[in-house]
C-alpha cells in the first residue's frame, strides 16, 4: 500500500542500527519525518527500516557504508542526490572508542577512530550544509561526549577527538546562524548500548563505578535540544555539573581525576 506524504522532510543518520542513533531515528519517526539510515550492517539497517516504516508510515532510505572508509561520506552524498532528496536534519552519530595507554594501543584502529568521529562527520556536513544555505533552513546534531570538556588519560586520542567535535559545532552553529540554521552538538556521559564493549572498558572506574543513563534518554535530551534550537546539550544534572566545574578546576588536576576514573576497577 502506498502512503502519501503530507511533506517531505528528510533526516540523515548515521549510526543508526542501534543505541543513541535508533533511538534517535525512532524520535523523527514518530515526528513523522522521512529517513535515510546509515550503518556499516545492511542486515540490521534492513530491520530498523521494517520496524520504522511499519510503526509510523514514513519512507526510508537505508546506506550500508563504514565510515571508517574515507570514500564513504562521498559515497552517502551521491546516493542522496541520486534520489533527489533533500536532508533537513543531518545527525552525525557514528562513533567508537578504544581505550588504554597511547603507547600500547592499535594505531590502524585509532586512526580509523579519527576518521569516523572527526573526518567523516566533518566531510558530511561539509557536503550537506551548502545545500541548507541555499534554502536558508536545516538543522545539524553532532554527538560529543562529556569528554569533550576535559583530557582523558587511558582514552586519549577518543576524548580528542569528541573535543574537536564540539568546538567545531560552535563554531559552526555561529558561522550559521544567519542562514536559518542550527547546530547542536549533544555531550552525553556514559550511556548504556554497544559503546563500552567496542571499546574494550566495562572494567573501567568510570563504567562499572557509575550508574548509565539509557540511550532513549540521551537521544530525547538531544531531540529536544536540537528542536529548541540549543547549541550545546548535556543530559543528566550530574553530566552537567561535571562539565561546568572542570572549567574552575587546575587543568592537571582534572586530568588526574579522569586518570583515576578511567583507570579498571580491580574489584569487578
Amino acid at each position: 500500500m502506498s502512503v502519501a506524504f503530507s511533506h517531505s522532510r528528510y533526516a540523515l543518520i548515521t549510526g543508526a542500527s542501534g543505541g543513541i542513533g535508533l533511538e534517535i531515528a525512532k524520535l523523527f519517526a514518530r515526528d513523522r519525518y522521512n529517513l535515510v539510515l546509515v550503518a556499516r550492517s545492511q542486515q540490521k539497517l534492513a530491520q530498523v527500516a521494517e520496524e520504522l516504516k511499519q510503526e509510523s508510515g514514513i519512507a526510508i532510505k537505508i546506506i550500508a557504508l563504514d565510515l571508517a572508509l574515507p570514500t564513504s561520506p562521498a559515497e552517502i552524498f551521491q546516493a542522496v542526490q541520486q534520489e533527489a532528496i533533500a536532508i533537513d536534519t543531518l545527525v552525525n552519530n557514528a562513533g567508537f572508542a578504544t581505550y588504554g595507554l597511547f603507547s600500547e594501543t592499535d594505531v590502524a584502529t585509532e586512526l580509523q577512530m579519527l576518521q569516523v568521529n572527526v573526518v567523516a562527520l566533518t566531510h558530511l556536513t561539509k557536503l550537506f550544509v551548502p545545500e541548507m544555505v541555499k534554502r536558508k533552513a536545516g538543522k545539524v546534531l553532532n554527538i560529543a561526549s562529556t569528554a569533550a570538556f576535559q583530557p582523558g588519560p587511558l582514552m586519549a586520542v577518543y576524548y580528542a577527538s569528541k573535543a574537536y567535535v564540539l568546538s567545531f559545532s560552535e563554531a559552526l552553529a555561529n558561522e550559521l546562524q544567519d542562514f536559518g540554521i542550527t547546530v547542536t552538538a549533544l555531550c552525553p556521559g556514559p550511556t548504556a548500548s554497544g559503546f563500552q564493549k567496542r571499546a574494550r572498558m566495562e572494567k573501567s572506574k568510570l563504567v562499572s563505578n557509575q550508574k548509565t543513563m539509557d540511550a532513549a534518554t540521551v537521544a530525547q535530551a538531544g531531540y529536544r535540544g536540537l528542536m529548541q534550537n540549543q547549541t550545546v546539550v548535556v543530559p543528566g544534572w550530574k553530566n552537567q555539573i561535571l562539565a561546568a566545574s572542570v572549567r574552575f578546576m587546575p587543568r592537571n588536576a582534572v586530568t588526574n581525576i579522569v586518570r583515576n576514573m578511567q583507570s579498571q576497577n580491580h574489584n569487578s
